[in-house]
């Protein structure tokens, strides 16, 4: 990682070309003007702004204050510099076509830094997820249960998961991706119901999936003759850690 305070705008330039090439992430802290054209027309007059590269060449501008960038142009721009009066950084995309100009009249801190990220966002699973694992996974509710469908409709809703346990007990399975309360029970008693209605039968067996249980939410359960299966929602994208550079071990052998 590489920081320089208040440099003069030839040695910016030389700098963020250098880091350009390198595939670096740049970010600029400075005192600019911006002219954009492409989804639409803007010019944002001069003030302390965040400029930042990233090693894809997306380019962001950010205010002191707000989550989202003032402007931006997405990865794979064409970036550029140059020097005169000012710094000026521009930066082209043809699909959309795009142009920002950036005007620079002071560099307060330029930083840059070649940093590894392999790590994918973890998604939990959805509920519909939980459902597709549990009719897969069968076992996760019990030894002995069967599924048979997913999603079976009513007039209630969707039962997300619907089995037996083989010895011709009906079983409904409701699943909750967070903590279960009292409307999930309640909302698992008017499905068991309604099939031992339209079925005809008078023993149906009731599970909340789910992480976990609110205390009132496991008693109302207790009282109506359910059960409980402790199952967690499954995440969506695997993670190989054994890629992943961290920042720490970067840093220490930069240093």
């Amino acid at each position: 990682m590489r920081s320089h305070v208040e440099p003069d705008f030839e040695t910016a330039k030389n700098v963020l070309e250098h880091a350009l090439r390198r595939r670096e992430l740049i970010t600029l802290y400075c005192e600019c003007m911006v002219k954009y054209e492409g989804r639409a027309y803007s010019k944002l007059e001069r003030g302390e702004r965040v400029v930042t590269i990233k090693q894809d060449n997306t380019l962001l501008v950010h205010k002191p204050t707000g989550r989202n960038p003032i402007n931006w142009i997405k990865e794979g721009a064409s970036i550029k510099f140059k020097t005169g009066d000012a710094l000026v950084i521009t930066a082209e995309s043809i699909n959309p076509r795009e142009h920002m100009m950036i005007n620079i009249s002071k560099v307060n801190l330029l930083v840059s830094a070649e940093l590894s990220d392999a790590e994918e966002v973890s998604i939990v699973g959805s509920e519909a997820d939980m459902a597709r694992m549990i009719y897969e996974k069968p076992y996760l509710i019990s030894d002995d249960f069967k599924p048979v469908s997913l999603e079976e409709q009513t007039k209630y809703g969707f039962i997300d998961v619907m089995g037996h346990n083989g010895k011709g007990t009906l079983v409904i399975i409701e699943c909750k991706r967070v903590t279960a309360g009292l409307n999930a029970v309640q909302q698992l008693r008017r499905y068991v119901e309604k099939i031992k209605k339209v079925k005809g039968v008078k023993k149906v067996v009731g599970y909340i999936a789910a992480p976990g249980m609110s205390k009132n939410a496991e008693g109302m359960l207790k009282d109506w003759g359910y059960k409980f299966a402790r199952v967690e929602p499954p995440n969506r994208n695997i993670v190989d850690k054994s890629r992943q550079q961290k920042l720490k071990k970067y840093l220490k052998s930069n240093s």
